[in-house]
């Protein structure tokens, strides 16, 4: 989509088929805002011309480095990630015992499903994470858990690029 400078601590999140579009649109956002690469994961929901991936995404469009790939494959084949963290509510390791570096790949699964057990077991994944919720909840939503991720390991770099 957008041209965006390199910022000192890059991350890249990937959102594995992704299916409600004000998430997706939101990610948009959160990546314009803190230098992350949004790469998503075909099929895809919805289009990305869709109205409500525009509307959550604001006008942040065009400063976000978004790329959709046809399938999981050739989405690591562009990226060549050396640490994946899969994201899952069925994880023992949270989120913060972690200490991320530049270029990581934080990785989302789809809603309402999660990512299915053969993208959590590939090679590639480091390791698996959990966001901790209270007991008897399934998950939380996908642009609220990729901020929350996000800002922690941006947060681990002292903020780095942020004014």
């Amino acid at each position: 989509m957008g041209s965006v400078p390199e910022p000192e601590f890059q991350l890249k999140i990937v959102y594995y088929q992704p299916c409600i579009p004000p998430n997706t649109g939101n990610a948009i956002r959160i990546a314009a805002n803190t230098g992350a690469e949004l790469h998503l994961i075909e099929p895809l929901g919805f289009t990305m011309t869709d109205q409500q991936v525009r509307r959550a995404g604001l006008d942040y469009h065009e400063m976000a480095n978004v790329t959709v790939h046809p399938d999981l494959e050739t989405a690591w084949a562009t990226m060549q990630p050396q640490r994946v963290f899969a994201f899952t509510a069925h994880a023992d390791t949270f989120f913060t015992e972690v200490q991320y570096q530049p270029g990581d790949v934080l990785l989302f699964g789809p809603e309402p499903t999660g990512l299915p057990d053969e993208v959590l077991n590939h090679p590639l994944i480091t390791a698996q994470l959990r966001i901790p919720m209270l007991a008897g909840r399934r998950s939380m939503n996908l642009a609220n858990a990729t901020s929350v991720a996000l800002y922690e390991a941006w947060r681990q770099q002292g903020f780095a690029g942020a004014v």
